[in-house]
């Protein structure tokens, strides 16, 4: 039996939440990960493990970006153009949210 939370008037799943924070945490490691693997030759001045705080921000900052999808689950739109307009705005704040995880990730070494 899945466990549930009664959030505003719709019935939260945690484990469909953690499903999409899963999906969220791949797509940015994913998209780090062509970045940080990428570079052949690496500034002296950088940390010896430099490569360590990118793989882990930029993950975590696309594991909360896509809870903004689930925006679109727990207000439940009736009408399309609402849906369609949710979705726009989830994908939007998905992108910020990996912007910034690269950004955080990526400040002092090949962010500056």
């Amino acid at each position: 039996m899945a466990k549930s939370i009664q959030l505003f008037s719709a019935e939260v799943k945690i484990s469909s939440i953690l499903k999409r924070m899963f999906i969220g945490a791949l797509i940015g490691f994913l998209i780090i990960s062509f970045f940080v693997f990428g570079v052949d030759n690496h500034n002296p001045s950088w940390p010896v493990n430099w490569r360590i705080r990118p793989l882990i921000i930029t993950p975590i900052a696309g594991a909360f970006g896509i809870l903004s999808f689930y925006l679109c689950d727990i207000i439940g739109a009736k009408n399309e153009w609402v849906r369609v307009f949710l979705i726009f705005v989830s994908s939007i704040l998905f992108l910020i949210s990996l912007w910034l995880g690269t950004v955080l990730g990526l400040a002092g070494t090949m962010w500056n």
